[in-house]
């Protein structure tokens, strides 16, 4: 959902001249999405954003998926994961297709590099933890129930500040944006929006860092790494402005839409990529239709798989969720809530439960490393 913005200090007009104190130029950069037609912000750099000193390849981030099984719904105990490290050394991924990864961090110190994704998009998650994105557009301080956009390109690291941090972690192969029927012509959001611009939060603070010495941005192409070595800190940016740039909104700002019957999932819906959506259940009331039955209907979501992260409160059409779990529901086969959970529903006011949900559409692959965490049987909780 980006908006105009502008930090720092930036020339009068694009592309003219813009000069430092002592008369040499400022070093512009246009940053921008699919070839100059889509969102772009221009960056003012001391440094040539060019001068690497030294391009090493990296490590593979490798991701082995499991061998091929029967087709059935999955649940991941991932509450207990520890992974450490920093934010990116500690991603373990559990889901992946040619359109997404989805993964768990829970890390315990902060990035001492850079880090950029040069293929994807991101959308980080955080359930447990606070601290601060740094990034060439500034400082973004995150907290609890923060969901973090980060663009492609964006050149970043994460600063921790306190203990016990976990995040959900989505990689797109797409655009991370706010769902169009949600803006109007211009870009605004409408009055039905479950959200508004006033609970986004954009960068507010440029730290600009004229500094040499050794510095390496670690850049990530399709889980190959790359490590590029400056003589100069990336966070030399002295202003900018444009529509491209890292924002953050928390999933308790999110409005939930009600009605007399049950809802469908897509009134929840957040964030909108290219085959996939991500949608946030938070606490509401529940339907007032006399006759109302909260719970959610059997479906066959014929075109899509379900995956739910479960945060928080408790997910009334679910039994043996924890917090921190993850449930798969793949195309194909029907699912819905667990046997009891309808009839309990009944007359209930409202519900505590806090999850977020993507939907794929196209299927998703398990990985090895999800395997250890895998409450096998799930697929049988229906039948007891």
């Amino acid at each position: 959902m980006p908006f105009y913005h502008r930090l720092g200090h930036v020339p009068h007009k694009r592309h003219t001249q813009f000069r430092k104190a002592d008369g040499s130029l400022y070093f512009e950069e246009v940053m921008g999405t699919k070839g100059f037609s889509g969102i772009q912000s221009i960056l003012y750099h001391h440094y040539p954003p060019t001068r690497v000193q030294e391009a090493v390849l990296g490590e593979k981030m490798e991701i082995e998926l499991e061998e091929t099984t029967a087709l059935r719904h999955r649940h991941f105990k991932t509450g207990a994961m520890t992974t450490g490290q920093d934010a990116i050394r500690g991603r373990r991924y559990l889901l992946v297709n040619e359109d997404v990864q989805i993964g768990i961090c829970t890390p315990t110190k902060s990035m001492t590099y850079f880090y950029r994704n040069g293929l994807k998009d991101e959308l980080i998650f955080v359930h447990e933890g606070e601290g601060v994105l740094e990034s060439v557009f500034g400082e973004l301080p995150f907290r609890a129930g923060d969901y973090i956009v980060i663009p492609i390109g964006t050149t970043y690291r994460m600063h921790l500040t306190g203990n016990n941090h976990r995040l959900l972690i989505v990689e797109a192969n797409s655009r991370i944006e706010v769902p169009k029927r949600y803006r109007n012509e211009y870009g605004q959001l409408l009055e039905h929006s479950p959200f508004c611009e006033r609970d986004i939060r954009i960068p507010e603070r440029l730290n600009t860092y004229v500094e040499e010495g050794q510095y390496d941005v670690w850049v990530n192409v399709d889980n190959q790494l790359y490590v590029y070595r400056f003589n100069h800190h990336p966070f030399d940016v002295v202003g900018w402005d444009g529509y491209l740039y890292p924002w953050i909104f928390n999933i308790g700002d999110f409005e939930p839409v009600t009605g007399r019957i049950h809802q469908p999932p897509p009134v929840h819906q957040t964030f909108a990529g290219h085959n996939f959506v991500v949608c946030s259940f938070v606490p509401r009331l529940f339907d007032y239709h006399p006759e109302a039955i909260p719970a959610p209907y059997h479906h066959s979501n014929v075109n899509s798989d379900e995956v739910l992260y479960y945060v928080d409160g408790r997910f009334m059409s679910r039994k043996g969720i924890e917090k921190g779990s993850i449930t798969l529901h793949p195309s194909g086969i029907p699912h819905g809530p667990h046997p009891g959970t309808i009839e309990a529903s009944i007359g209930q006011k409202e519900t505590q439960e806090c999850a977020v949900m993507i939907d794929t559409f196209r299927p998703l692959s398990v990985t090895s490393f999800a395997l250890a965490y895998e409450d096998e049987q799930y697929m049988q909780s229906w039948s007891k």
